[in-house]
């Protein structure tokens, strides 16, 4: 792939506003999403690493990040894209209260196998999911790698009765995801694959190995629209393109992803807009009848004052930012 050349991180730098959101509810361990946000040539874009995340995982998402705002994307075949909801580890009772918040939306995607919570709490969370959907709506269960092969089979019994639509990232390894697919077969509930993807040294190794039916598909951690394009293309899978919990900038970037893949057969996890009580823009890319536009996002500017980030927090973004460009420049001169 042509490597476009890297803008000076000072123009980078300029126009950086580091902003911290509430969220709705407790997700992935977190009850503030805090992000990066850049104006390129281009228009507005993203860099929001989880802090977990060491310089060089995150010096992809600051690739995706210029890629976004300083290189024209590819052609879109779509103008708007038919999202998931996302139900967070949160009890059956609430679940209906989630699902609300993403209006039209036929498909969920539930959150399982948390370390602090039971298989029954994840079956009742399903059930009501399913309760909440009827018969026609579609549940894809998401474990994040926290399941062992036998947890995972176990798991996909209980749940099965609830007619799955695919199971995300049931077990970590991609050789545990190969084992869970060949023994549960026989259940008819595909197997895909996300953190195998988007957090491995070789995102198509999970393909290579048969050890997934669909991948998802992130532009963030993949290095932006081009890349992710690339593995689709040679991955030769079906894909699910989603999100890590994203401004409405970031949901942006993923959107105009999802519009340049000549087929996609599953719902998208784009709609996470939602899961947030507050966003950059004043028209945020939230799920309407089941969908979400494919468009630039502008942020504005009252909400970028009342969402910045405390200094430290400021300092502490920028110098990520400074750290991952340094990766960057190192990887260009290899």
């Amino acid at each position: 792939m042509t490597l476009s050349p890297l803008p000076e991180l000072a123009e980078i730098l300029t126009h950086a506003r580091v902003v911290t959101l509430p969220m709705v509810t407790r997700f992935r361990g977190i009850t503030v999403r805090e992000a990066v946000l850049f104006e390129g040539p281009e228009g507005w874009t993203e860099f929001s690493p989880f802090v977990e995340y060491d310089d060089a995982e995150a010096a992809n998402w600051l690739r995706a990040a210029i890629d976004f705002g300083w290189q024209p994307t590819p052609p879109t075949l779509r103008t708007s894209i038919p999202v998931n909801a996302t139900i967070p580890g949160v009890d059956a009772a609430e679940v209906a209260e989630v699902l609300a918040r993403f209006p039209g939306c036929r498909t969920a995607k539930v959150k399982v196998a948390a370390s602090d919570q039971t298989l029954a709490e994840d079956v009742a969370r399903v059930r009501a999911t399913r309760e909440a959907l009827g018969p026609e709506g579609r549940i894809r269960i998401d474990a994040n790698g926290g399941w062992n092969v036998d947890e995972a089979e176990h798991a996909l019994h209980a749940l099965a009765e609830f007619d799955i639509e695919y199971a995300e990232q049931p077990c970590a390894t991609v050789a545990e995801l190969a084992e869970i697919r060949r023994r549960t077969a026989y259940m008819g509930i595909p197997i895909a694959a996300d953190e195998s993807v988007r957090r491995a040294d070789d995102p198509l190794a999970v393909a290579a190995a048969g050890a997934a039916d669909l991948l998802v598909i992130k532009a963030q951690p993949l290095g932006g629209i081009r890349r992710a394009l690339a593995i689709v293309e040679r991955a030769g899978l079906p894909v699910v393109v989603s999100s890590a919990l994203d401004t409405s900038i970031g949901l942006s970037m993923g959107a105009h992803l999802a519009a340049s893949i000549p087929e996609l057969e599953y719902d998208c996890g784009l709609g996470t807009a939602s899961l947030l009580a507050a966003d950059v823009t004043l028209e945020p890319l939230v799920a309407a009848d089941g969908a979400i536009a494919v468009r630039r996002v502008q942020p504005d500017a009252a909400l970028l004052g009342q969402y910045a980030a405390a200094p430290a927090r400021r300092d502490w973004w920028i110098a990520r930012v400074t750290r991952a460009y340094t990766q960057l420049e190192r990887e260009r001169a290899l």
